[in-house]
């Protein structure tokens, strides 16, 4: 299989149709997924052979069980390959600590997974700010940030003069 079948049999079978057995022959063994996150420091690092992502993605999919990803566009070049997705599911399941909500939750993000066997190495960016205020844990953006446009922009004026 090349990259970009091994990212479509990872979608479509793994996490819609839930054969996770699949990563055995999909994952490296020692192959290790770089989360990124909006912080000083170096990119958290966790191993995620088989064994430990089939556990990850079933949590997903017991707190989300209709958990549906899609893949929204995709380049690929040699072994590397770049997929943003979009995954949609219901809240149904505890999930972090977090009791069921019930709430419907649409996030997107990225998944860069590099070389043969599906990856020695990978590099997943998640909307985490998006998905929490869908569950109803943190505020919507808006109110997060009550400045109306016009403010900001009178404040920078007023900055710029002094």
């Amino acid at each position: 299989m090349n990259p970009s079948e091994i990212v479509d049999c990872l979608v479509e079978q793994v996490w819609n149709q839930h054969k996770l057995a699949l990563l055995d022959s999909l994952v490296a063994a020692d192959c290790v997924t770089h989360q990124t996150r909006s912080a000083d420091g170096p990119l958290e690092s966790a191993a995620r052979g088989p064994t430990a992502l089939r556990e990850h993605i079933a949590l997903w999919l017991h707190a989300f069980s209709d958990m549906h990803v899609t893949v929204d566009e995709r380049l690929a070049q040699g072994a590397r390959v770049v997929s943003w997705v979009t995954m949609r599911g219901t809240h149904t399941g505890p999930w972090q600590g977090i009791p069921p909500t019930g709430r419907g939750i649409t996030i997107h993000g990225d998944d860069a997974p590099r070389g043969e066997r599906t990856n020695r190495r990978r590099l997943v960016i998640v909307e985490s700010l998006g998905l929490y205020q869908q569950l109803g844990l943190v505020a919507p953006t808006a109110q997060l940030l009550p400045l109306e446009r016009h403010e900001m922009d009178a404040e920078r004026t007023d900055a710029d003069d002094i």
